[in-house]
């Protein structure tokens, strides 16, 4: 063997803190397809790129790598989808929190038009991969309506929804009256916004679940409940060791565990801020209701900064969700704000009992960009897809993927950074505190 080396910014990992929020309540774990039988990383092994992380991210690059005859392994710390990826919405939506124009002026326009480009086609590649895989996750395309609740925000989305119209996107905008029936939310919520068309929705888990069957399919080795401890410079190759003591080695490694990171490869937790997303569900709706509430299955979120989302699931369903509680309890208060949102959209639902409720982490990062890093040679790093992970994450792990067996970084969507940490990280809890107050007082003009 060569001479095994620590890389000298590599520390081991922390514990991660698995189940710092409890998801037993999960509608996505009730509804789960069947988890695929997957080991547990018990022997050392080689391989031609390690992923990190069992998401949307790492699973997408490694069927996208094993689809090519790339000898990949994936390592998970708990289960395929355990984070983000089996607790987000399901929302598939294309697109950044920036508008097209935006992204020129931050950008310029020769890099702006590439990441627009990119951007325009996260959901396309969610229901490709659905329908290229026959993954069984209740894939439904009836687009994503955005609604606006004061009229500020109306001349916002449709400045947003004029600019994606542009450019060719299956969109258009709605008045007050076209947006409550399409709905069937109470009249006068919203002022007005727009429908996407590009968008819909997922099963959350299960799209995971199936992502991770596909890549086995393709023969990609897929490992669950080995955690990543420590990367060590092996020769020319990485080494990552697993918590059981067996490793990996290969000259290239992904690191995809987004808002779940550690401390794995240095700073790069403290790169992002780990943000609180909660949920609830409702038991199936009555016919009569169902016939009135999202009787298309559109997906939904609101303008406001603090927004809620939600939508209706393939039973008929209603799921919503908005920001989480820092750190959560777990408890039913935890949710009352939600329940409030819902029965101040829904009023006909008010009392409606919940059976469902969950939360998780989302990665949000400074500058509301997903980050691309390649700290060392070998390593490539991506998170922090700020609330539109299901598009973008699979979207950006297939990129990953060619850029690598093509050895080619015109794959890359998006400019590769060096890692910056947030300074004062750990008041971290203390600058969404604040800012859920700030953006309050801003929603209401």
């Amino acid at each position: 063997m060569q001479n095994l080396t620590l890389h000298p910014a590599v520390t081991p990992s922390a514990t991660s803190q698995l189940v710092e929020h409890d998801t037993r309540h999960s509608l996505w774990l009730a509804t789960a397809n069947a988890t695929p039988a997957l080991p547990v990383l018990d022997a050392s092994r080689r391989a031609d790129v390690i992923v990190v992380g069992g998401g949307y991210l790492g699973l997408a690059c490694a069927l996208q790598l094993a689809s090519h005859g790339v000898d990949v392994t994936v390592l998970e710390a708990a289960t395929p989808g355990f984070g983000a990826s089996g607790r987000n919405g399901g929302q598939v939506i294309p697109g950044l929190k920036y508008d097209p124009a935006e992204l020129t002026s931050l950008f310029g326009p020769a890099q702006a038009e590439n990441i627009i480009a990119f951007a325009s086609t996260t959901a396309d590649a969610v229901f490709d991969t659905v329908a290229r895989y026959n993954i069984q996750c209740d894939a439904i395309r009836q687009g994503w309506i955005q609604g606006a609740h004061n009229d500020s925000m109306l001349r916002t989305t449709e400045q947003r929804a004029r600019q994606w119209i542009a450019r060719g996107a299956n969109a258009q905008l709605l008045d007050g009256p076209a947006i409550t029936q399409m709905i069937g939310c109470a009249p006068g919520l919203y002022r007005g916004g727009w429908i996407d068309r590009r968008a819909g929705s997922v099963h959350p888990l299960n799209y995971a679940l199936g992502l991770a069957s596909a890549a086995i399919e393709q023969g990609a080795h897929v490992f669950q409940q080995s955690a990543a401890t420590r990367i060590e410079r092996d020769g020319r190759d990485w080494r990552v060791i697993t918590q059981q003591g067996a490793s990996v080695s290969a000259p290239q490694i992904v690191l995809a565990t987004n808002a779940y990171t550690d401390e794995l490869w240095p700073r790069l937790r403290t790169s992002i801020v780990p943000a609180v997303s909660s949920q609830v569900a409702t038991d199936p709706l009555p016919a009569q209701l169902r016939s009135l509430i999202l009787h298309e299955q559109q997906v939904v979120s609101d303008a406001r900064r603090l927004l809620h989302y939600y939508r209706v699931d393939a039973a008929g369903r209603l799921i919503i969700g908005g920001r989480g509680n820092q750190p959560s309890r777990q408890g039913v208060q935890d949710y009352q704000h939600i329940r409030r949102a819902l029965e101040a959209t829904f009023p006909q639902l008010t009392g409606v009992s919940l059976p469902y409720r969950w939360s998780g982490r989302l990665a949000m990062t400074r500058d509301s960009m997903p980050h691309l890093h390649q700290p060392a040679p070998g390593i490539t790093i991506a998170l922090g897809c700020n609330g539109r992970g299901v598009g973008l994450t699979t979207a950006i792990g297939q990129a990953i993927a060619d850029h690598l067996r093509l050895d080619n970084g015109a794959a890359l969507p998006f400019s590769v950074t060096p890692i910056r940490p947030i300074p004062l990280h750990k008041l971290h809890r203390l600058y969404i505190a604040v800012a859920v107050q700030y953006f309050k007082i801003r929603d209401l003009f």
